[in-house]
Parts: structure tokens; C-alpha cells; sequence
């Protein structure tokens, strides 16, 4: 039989762990409302009520639809759209509402980190987004939702719309804020003007009086509502036993709204009205400020969302929604129309305009099984398209997602700016305490707003917002420059490479290699080489192998295919061995070899040579050139001959070559050169998988294996190869700017301090100071994003 319910009497459903500890007991639970009801209960000091209660409590019923909301994202055919699953772990980007500074974003990943079957959780304060992994055989995402929830803070699957909408409810309840501060401002400083000017000549006491109640009338409303989401952040930041940036502050105004109600009512002491409304309309119109360079730092990665189509159309010309789409579903894509979902074009001959992918403005002409992603524009033709992943999992995503998880890796000296930060607010208070004490020995008339000068002065906010908005700003100028980040470490490694170790095939060349001579050894004719090398090729994927995809033949069938990564491939044609290769693995003597030749040996003898021509990409040499400029070593390290190296190195200035490379003896290469060595490995196949992930930085060419590219830190979308230039200055920049925006933000808090302390700093001049060096450090980091219009 079913426990009941401890607080509604009704049945436990199996399966189901909802528990609160009261009267001493833990207490089963049927429902996630219950549980939050119960939880509220016992946290108010209110459990008497179930010690005298003579009836169950009715179903609970505390923000239902909101818990019905949640308890919708653990629908398996909900999550298809956004969850990202794996054999070990669940992933989702979640868009967070209430984010303010660091404080918050360490506050819910402390608390999340908590829950059973959570992996990791990562919140960036600049886009109000985190990345949640988590086990989903041992914790549901609407648990996880709602634990967020409980911190104050409002999460869902991040989608664009919905994130921009909440960012203008956001902004609009700034503006009703800060209008409601600006019009008491001014009312409440006309009469502070009065009062201590005394402008009319001597005030008589009643005036006086009458002044103050009317600035107390006019500084209620700024206090309780235009303030009001100081105090929230404040609550939250205590209710996790920590200490955000807005404690000083929301300290700062009630103390003074508390102060001068006293000395309101009393009529003795001073008051701080125009102090409090001039604080509040300051601050809030430095966070308006603030919020909307964050906003613009942020919009890039999630504007790429908004290119996938709300609706899709099918075969029979029915418009449907792009989220119903599923993997095998078949659509066309009309004339002008933006590309609903990934997929594989089934028919027709079209130009596909990707340049939001690659940053290259020139159509990229896609024919039948060619792939096409979700977001690109379609051209002057329609098409029929096979839709081949979820939209969770579709290309754009991707990049979304990995330049979330780019913005979300801090530099070290970023982590110890926000420890730093933290403990910085703590030190805060202790010494405007401190502070305080003295000025109330020595001139108490002055203590208290020299108090409020310290606490409002030298809240670390830009600290905490130094290098969030730079490496935001930074990744997003990577993906318009056709670069995907997948590693955060990125930015700091490409400042310190000093040797770049790089492919041939693919890389420095083109890859659009065409087979330009046969040579038979046999009487094999041409036709009949050709099928035979397409027959095995096949089997492989590699800018050699597609030279020869034109040449198969239905009628020729290669039998036991093996893959000899870095030398070549084997397998057996009507009961003989067969193996095609370089002159190493199929000639006993591979001094004759020819040079850009490929071999092919049938039952151990070579029956023929296929030559190939592969032109050298245009940029490589102003590449090697600018790489050479900058004192960085180059090495050209390739599985091909080192006839085939040497005039691709000779004629784009590299003198190291390393050729005749396996994928072992590129790894060991890797780990033999100088340990002083930082070293950044591009290359493109299979066979550079294990040198990429062993380097320092790491670089594939986007129309690289997806072996290669799974072991990158960087993609290279375009196959641009003047892009890592660029790369390399924006990365240097950005160093540049994160150490600007540190220096500035400990810079102004060690000046700030001994000047407010020593009473030489006005508390609306605190204000003033606390938000400009907020609003520098953010625009400073804007300049990043501004680079790319030049």
C-alpha cells in the first residue's frame, strides 16, 4: 500500500522522492507543490502548524502552472528540441532571468552543483545563459529548474525569442524604476536645496519639518520600488550565504532611509533623502546602461537562432512547424528561404549563401546527398531536402553552444578576480564598520555618510565584469571571422604560440585534388586501375580519396577493406590482395617513386600510378609569412613524401619539413620539440587527430575530417587560413583589454577607498564613480566587437 502524503493526505506515487524534514522526521511527499509548500512552512518557523492542524491541507497548490511549466521539460519529445544527448550525460543551455554579477552566477552554480546526478553547471553573467550537464536516470530537469527557481532566479531552455523578450520586460522595468528615481530626485533635491542652503533666508523649524516629511514622501516610493531589485539580489546572495555586489548597497539604503525617518520623526539629526533618491537613480540608470552593452556583447550567438525558420514546408506544399520536424522527415526549401533544419539535398543543383557559418560572402554551390545546415539562405532554386539531425544537434546549435561554452572559461587570473571579488565585499563592510566607528568618535555629524561613501564607493563590480564581457565580445567576433571555439583556453594559448606546426594536404593546399595522370604496369587497362583505386578509396576520408569517387563502378566490388591509417588501404579483389598507397606501403623501393604519385599493387604487384595535382591555397604564404614576422616557428609536418613537401615549403617559405609522417611519428615529432615550445598543430585528416589533440592549440580545417575536428580547440569553418592571423591579433587584443579593464577596476577601488574612508568622497559621488567604472570596463570590452566594421 501507497505512504500517504504528509500534508494533503493523498497517495505517494511510485518512483517519487519528495521528502521535508519536519517535526524531527523526514515526511514523504506526492508532488513537487506539496514539497514546496511544506519546505516554505518549516523554513517561515511556522511547523506548529502541522502539530495542531486537525486535517489534511488541500493539494497544494503554490505557483502550479509554474511547476506544470517545469515538469512539460522532462517530456522526452519536448526535449528533442534542446537538450543535447550523450552516452554519459545530458546537456542544455538554459536562459537565466535575475542575473546581476558574479555573485549570482557562483551562488546558483553552488547550489545546483549540490543536486545528485548533476555534472557541471556554468553560468556567463554577460549572456545570462549557463550550460547544464546532468545525469537523466538520476535527477530530472524540472528538479533542476526549480532549484533555480527556489534562489530567486527564473530558468528555461534557452531560445532567442523568448530570451529577448524577457530582456525587454527586463529593460522596461528599468525604465519605470529609473523614471519613478529621476522625478523624486529632482523634487527631493529642490527641497534639499532649501534646506541646507537656505536659500529663503532662515528657515523657520516648521519649515524645515515640512520639508523633510514632503523629501520623505517623495524617497518612500524610490526606496521600496525603484530599489527594489537591490534588495531581491541582496536576499538571494544571503539566502545562499554569500555576498553579492548589491549587500553594501541595499545596507547603504536602508540605513539611510532608516536614519533620517528617525531624525524626520524625532526633528533631530540629519536627513539623506536627496542622498538615497540620487544613490538609486544612479545606480539603476548604470545598470540600465550596463544591461544594454552586456545585451549588445551578447546578442550576436543568440541572433544566429533567429535564422532557422519558424515553419517548414512539405512535399505537398503544407506549412508546418520547423520544432515538429523529425530525423527522415523530407521538406522543401523554396527560392530565398532560410534552410528550416540540417539535412542532405535530395534533389536539384543549388547555391547555398552559408556565410553566417563561414564569414565568406560567396555561395557555396551544393548538389544531390550534399549537406546543407539549418539557418544558411537558400538561392534562386528550390529543393527537396532529408532532414538528418534534431534541432538540438543541428550545426548552429553547435556553434551556439560552443561559444557559450568558450564565454564561460575565465583566463586564471579572471577566477582570482572573482574570488577576489567575493571576499572583497566582506572586506567591504568590515571596514566601512570600521569606518564609521572612527568618524563617530572624532565628528559624528559626518559618520554616517561617510559610512554610506565607503559601502557604495567600492562595490567590486567591475571587477566581476572584467573579463566575462571581453571573452564574450571576443568569441563572437570569432564566429563572424568563420571560427568556432571549442576549448576556452583558446584566447590565452594563441598569445603565447611560438611554434605552428602545420598539415599539407588540405590544409595548406586546397584539398581539391583531381587525379591528372594514369600510368599502367600491366595489361590492366585505365578504366579498369581507376575502378579498382575508386573501389578502395571509398573506405577512406581524405582530400585524395574524393579525387577518385568519380571513377567507381558498380561492377567492381573490393572485399575485406582495411584502413592502414597514414600509408594506405588493402582488401581483396576476386580472391587476390589489393592495396592502394603511398610508395612506401605498395613499392619495394621507394627512392622511384614519382613525386604527387599514388600506387596501386594487385596480388603484390604495382599495376599503376596515379598522379594528382592539389593547387596551393593563395593565403598560405602570407600566412607563413606574418606567422615568420612575428618570431613564431614553423614546421610542415605531412604523411606525403618528401618529394611532394618539398616544393610546397620551398614555395611558401618553410624551411623545417617533416614528411613520409605516420600518425605516431607526427605525435612523437609533437612531444620531441623543445619543451619551451608552445606550440598550435593545423591539419585537417584523420591522421593529424592524435598531433591535435596533443598540442598546445589546436586547429581544424572545417572540410576536415570530423575526427580531426572532434580533437581541435579551434574549427576553421571557412578554410580560410588568413583567418588565424586574425585570430591571433583578436586574441592579443582581447589579453590587452582584460588586463585594461583589471587595472582600471583595482585601480579605481584602491583609489576609491583611503578617499572615501577619509571622508573626502560625497555619497552621490560614490554613486557617480561605482557606476562609470562599471559602464568603462563594458565599453572598453565593446571595442572588440567594433574591430570587425573596419
Amino acid at each position: 500500500m501507497n505512504e500517504s502524503c504528509y500534508h494533503c493526505g493523498e497517495d505517494v506515487p511510485a518512483n517519487t522522492d519528495f521528502k521535508v524534514e519536519i517535526l524531527g522526521s523526514e515526511r514523504e511527499m506526492c508532488c513537487p507543490g506539496c514539497e514546496t509548500v511544506a519546505q516554505t512552512i518549516v523554513d517561515s518557523g511556522l511547523v506548529s502548524y502541522y502539530q495542531y492542524r486537525t486535517a489534511p491541507a488541500e493539494k497544494a497548490d503554490l505557483v502550479p502552472e509554474q511547476l506544470r511549466v517545469l515538469a512539460h521539460y522532462d517530456n522526452e519529445d519536448v526535449q528533442q528540441e534542446f537538450v543535447r544527448n550523450s552516452q554519459d550525460a545530458s546537456e542544455v543551455t538554459l536562459s537565466i532571468e535575475g542575473v546581476s554579477c558574479a555573485a549570482c552566477a557562483w551562488l546558483i552554480e553552488k547550489q545546483v552543483s549540490k543536486k545528485i546526478g548533476v555534472y557541471s553547471i556554468r553560468v556567463n553573467t554577460t549572456t545570462n545563459r549557463a550550460l547544464l550537464s546532468w545525469d537523466k536516470s538520476k535527477v530530472r530537469l524540472s528538479e533542476l529548474l526549480s532549484a533555480i527557481h527556489s534562489l530567486g532566479y527564473k530558468a528555461a531552455p534557452f531560445e532567442a525569442d523568448q530570451q529577448e523578450a524577457a530582456y525587454h520586460r527586463s529593460m522596461k522595468n528599468y525604465l519605470y524604476r529609473l523614471g519613478v528615481a529621476g522625478l523624486a530626485t529632482m523634487q527631493v533635491m529642490m527641497l534639499a536645496v532649501a534646506l541646507y542652503l537656505e536659500v529663503f533666508g532662515n528657515l523657520e523649524p516648521e519649515f524645515k519639518s515640512y520639508f523633510r516629511w514632503v523629501s520623505l514622501i517623495f524617497a518612500t516610493p524610490v526606496l521600496l520600488y525603484s530599489a527594489l531589485p537591490f534588495y531581491i539580489n541582496a536576499w538571494r546572495s544571503l539566502k545562499g550565504r554569500t555576498l553579492g555586489m548589491d549587500v553594501p548597497v541595499s545596507i547603504a539604503l536602508l540605513f539611510a532611509y532608516a536614519a533620517s525617518l528617525v531624525a524626520t520623526v524625532t526633528e533631530q539629526g540629519e536627513v539623506f533623502f536627496e542622498s538615497i533618491s540620487m544613490f538609486t537613480f544612479f545606480l539603476l540608470l548604470g545598470r540600465f546602461l550596463e544591461m544594454r552593452a552586456r545585451r549588445k556583447a551578447a546578442a550576436a550567438s543568440g541572433n544566429l537562432l533567429k535564422l532557422i525558420p519558424a515553419m517548414a514546408t512539405t512535399l505537398d506544399g503544407k506549412q508546418i512547424p520547423v520544432k515538429t520536424l523529425k530525423i527522415g522527415d523530407k521538406i522543401r526549401v523554396l527560392p530565398g528561404e532560410h534552410i528550416p533544419a540540417d539535412g542532405l539535398v535530395l534533389s536539384g543543383r543549388v547555391h547555398v549563401d552559408e556565410s553566417m557559418l563561414t564569414g565568406e560572402s560567396v555561395h557555396v554551390v551544393k548538389s544531390e546527398n550534399d549537406s546543407v545546415f539549418a539557418g544558411t539562405l537558400n538561392g534562386d532554386e528550390s529543393f527537396e531536402l532529408e532532414v538528418t539531425t534534431s534541432k538540438a544537434d543541428s550545426m548552429i546549435s553547435n556553434i551556439v553552444r560552443l561559444q557559450d561554452e568558450a564565454q564561460l572559461s575565465k583566463p586564471k587570473i579572471a577566477e582570482i578576480a572573482d574570488v577576489v571579488a567575493r571576499y572583497f565585499v566582506a572586506i567591504i563592510l568590515i571596514i566601512s564598520f570600521g569606518t564609521w566607528l572612527y568618524w563617530h568618535q572624532t565628528k559624528p555629524e559626518d559618520a554616517f555618510w561617510i559610512m554610506l561613501s565607503v559601502l557604495v564607493a567600492t562595490c567590486p563590480c567591475a571587477l566581476s565584469l572584467a573579463t566575462p564581457t571581453a571573452i564574450t565580445c571576443s568569441t563572437s567576433r570569432m564566429g563572424n571571422l568563420g571560427i568556432l571555439l571549442r576549448k576556452g583556453h583558446v584566447f590565452e594559448t594563441l598569445c603565447k604560440v611560438n611554434h605552428l606546426i602545420i598539415d599539407k594536404t588540405g590544409t595548406l593546399t586546397e584539398g581539391d585534388i583531381r587525379i591528372a595522370r594514369v600510368d599502367t604496369k600491366s595489361d590492366i587497362d585505365e578504366p579498369t586501375c581507376l575502378a579498382l583505386a575508386a573501389s578502395l578509396e571509398k573506405h577512406a576520408n581524405h582530400p585524395i580519396a574524393k579525387a577518385f569517387r568519380e571513377f567507381e563502378s558498380e561492377s567492381i566490388l573490393v572485399d575485406n577493406v582495411s584502413n592502414i591509417i597514414g600509408s594506405g588501404i588493402e582488401g581483396t579483389f576476386n580472391g587476390q590482395p589489393i592495396s592502394i598507397g603511398s610508395a612506401r606501403f605498395i613499392l619495394d623501393n621507394a627512392e622511384t617513386a614519382e613525386s604527387n604519385g599514388i600506387y596501386l599493387a594487385l596480388n603484390g604487384q604495382h599495376i599503376a600510378t596515379f598522379t594528382y595535382e592539389d593547387p596551393i591555397r593563395k593565403e598560405s604564404a602570407e600566412l607563413i609569412k606574418q606567422f615568420t614576422d612575428a618570431g613564431i616557428k614553423t614546421t610542415l609536418l605531412t604523411g606525403d613524401s618528401l618529394a611532394n613537401a618539398l616544393p610546397v615549403a620551398k614555395s611558401i617559405g618553410i624551411q623545417d619539413v617533416v614528411a613520409d609522417a605516420k600518425p605516431e611519428d607526427k605525435l612523437a615529432y609533437l612531444n620531441s620539440t623543445d619543451s619551451n615550445d608552445i606550440t598550435m598543430m593545423v591539419g585537417d585528416g584523420i591522421n593529424d587527430a592524435p598531433t591535435l589533440a596533443g598540442a598546445h592549440l589546436s586547429v581544424a580545417m572545417g572540410g576536415g575530417t570530423d575526427v580531426a575536428k572532434a580533437s581541435a580547440d579551434m574549427i576553421l569553418l571557412g578554410d580560410k587560413l588568413d583567418r588565424l592571423l586574425k585570430s591571433r591579433i583578436l586574441a592579443l587584443k582581447t589579453r590587452k583589454i582584460i588586463r585594461e579593464n583589471l587595472a582600471w577596476s583595482l585601480g579605481y577601488n584602491l583609489l576609491i577607498l583611503p578617499l572615501a574612508v577619509a571622508g573626502l568622497v560625497a555619497p552621490y559621488i560614490a554613486v557617480v564613480g561605482m557606476s562609470a567604472s562599471s559602464i568603462i570596463v563594458v565599453s572598453n570590452s565593446l571595442r572588440l566587437l567594433k574591430e570587425e566594421r573596419k
